[in-house]
């Protein structure tokens, strides 16, 4: 017999379940297809304004709507994550105590928007509107671009700590090997970490500058030489392992900072694609360890990353930068299963790659199981046509981003369901269920699995957002799970359609 507390719950749901659609839906135990688990990145670039804005000194709402463009052309072609440059140059895309505004934002260093308002603040509410991931996307160590229009401003790290930043042809750089720097950039970091709710953090692949050539096309080495003799002679390192070893112990302090405040927000790093010439035996190219002093499989290996995106910049039939040899020899590098999702250079769609090479390549992607990629950049997807119907036919159905165990396996509670009729159709609404311990989770999304007909659809919903409309007659089966911030999904809670009433069990038939 059914405890008497059960019968009376039930008698108690029935009513209400028997208003909604005329008696037709009840609770059901159904599986539903797993969601298609796909990273579909952009990043979107603001250095130079290249992507946003469209140029310095825009009015703000004229800002705000450019954002929004690219945001709801992000969602039309299937992406679930933006990764949006907020300091290019030791500046800032966000209202900062500790570095002034970007100038490519109004047209001057130092110059706010007016009227006042954050971007990042703005960017991130719009991306979580959307079922859109927003990770802050960091250039580490360069203070001022050698295209940089106008001259740092008085708060600029270049004016404040001129000891710690050095001059190398055109443009200026921190120096990594000061300890100063290394904490002054982890405290920016932790900032935005801190104050925003952003998803992720990324840094691309600038760390130690990209070498300059001499009028004899040799490289000119990084003028850090006093720095070194303070910190790295007694070392016992030779220079270029102290070099390498500033960055790694930055990378790891940026990792370990990160989860110590909020254990769910993702560290990225996008390296250059090739680590080493010959790894694997047939890559030739530059050699990012030794010259920009990124040992970038070493942060894999170690786990000091939650994802990797290697910029694998070159064609599937690159003799000696083969797309698919390199990524797979940096699969075989993630020894701890992290996240490796490469580069794919979008831009060059039109110019050295053909129209198919970037269909090609998510294609080798998902062959190899590298579940994502990034695509650089959100405005050569918005305004290419090529690209779009790339977009459009690979990404053909939305894709959640994969989980990440490693940072948190627990699921978030079942939500609670009902449908009620309201006029011109039904309203499915739904609260966030509960953990065995009484607690609950924090929803990034829903996801809303509906099948009609025997045909199944699967639609993303922002985690603020507790219902859907329907206009039409709602479908035979609906599923919704949340999904906590490192992509746990929940059980299913499902509503079906049937033609009477079910019989309670333990209960006689009338």
């Amino acid at each position: 017999m059914m405890p008497m507390r059960i019968y009376l719950a039930l008698l108690m749901l029935l009513p209400g379940l028997l208003r909604a659609q005329n008696a037709a839906y009840f609770p059901a135990w159904a599986t539903p297809p797993e969601p298609a688990r796909e990273f579909r990145g952009a990043w979107l670039v603001t250095v130079a304004n290249k992507d946003w804005p469209s140029r310095p000194g825009l009015p703000v709402p004229q800002q705000k709507a450019e954002l929004v463009a690219l945001l709801d052309r992000a969602v039309q072609l299937k992406l679930n994550a933006i990764i949006f440059q907020v300091r290019p140059s030791s500046d800032a895309f966000y209202a900062s105590s500790l570095e002034p505004w970007s100038e490519y934002l109004m047209g001057h260093m130092g110059q706010g928007p007016m009227p006042p308002y954050d971007p990042l603040t703005f960017v991130v509410a719009e991306a979580h509107a959307r079922g859109l991931e927003l990770h802050a996307w960091f250039n580490p160590f360069r203070a001022q671009h050698a295209l940089a229009k106008s001259p740092p401003s008085p708060t600029h790290f270049a004016r404040t700590h001129p000891e710690l930043v050095r001059k190398y042809g055109e443009e200026l750089d921190l120096d990594p090997g000061e300890p100063a720097v290394r904490a002054h950039v982890l405290q920016v970091v932790m900032d935005v970490v801190n104050r925003y709710d952003v998803d992720g953090v990324q840094f691309d692949d600038y760390f130690y500058p990209y070498p300059l050539k001499d009028a004899q096309k040799h490289d000119i080495d990084f003028p850090d030489l006093a720095t070194w003799q303070k910190y790295g002679a007694a070392s016992g390192l030779n220079r270029a392992d102290w070099r390498r070893q500033n960055i790694n112990n930055f990378v790891q302090s940026v990792y370990t900072s990160i989860k110590a405040a909020k254990p769910w927000v993702k560290f990225g790093i996008s390296p250059f694609g090739i680590w080493r010439p010959m790894n694997p035996p047939s890559v030739r190219g530059f050699d990012a360890y030794a010259q920009i002093y990124a040992d970038s499989r070493r942060w894999l290996a170690s786990g000091w990353v939650d994802y990797l995106s290697p910029q694998l910049y070159w064609s599937v039939a690159s003799p000696q930068q083969s797309f698919p040899a390199l990524l797979q020899w940096w699969q075989g590098q993630n020894v701890l299963n992290r996240h490796v999702w490469p580069g794919l250079a979008d831009y060059e769609i039109g110019e050295k790659f053909a129209a198919n090479e970037i269909a090609r390549q998510i294609a080798i992607s998902r062959q190899q199981s590298a579940h994502g990629m990034i695509h650089f950049r959100l405005g050569s997807l918005a305004t290419n046509q090529i690209l779009s119907e790339t977009l459009r036919s690979a990404y053909g159905e939305p894709a959640l981003v994969p989980a990440s165990p490693w940072l948190d396996a627990m699921p978030p509670g079942k939500p609670v369901l009902q449908l009620n009729a309201q006029a011109g159709g039904s309203r499915l609404s739904w609260q966030p269920g509960y953990l065995a311990n009484g607690q609950g989770k924090p929803v990034r999304n829903w996801v809303l699995q509906t099948r009609t007909k025997g045909i199944w659809q699967l639609k993303i919903i922002p985690g603020s957002q507790t219902g859907w409309f329907f206009s039409t007659a709602a479908p035979d089966l609906l599923v919704v799970r949340a999904m906590d911030r490192v992509g746990n999904l929940s059980a299913p809670a499902s509503l079906a359609r049937i033609s009477r009433a079910p019989a309670i069990p333990g209960r006689r038939p009338i």
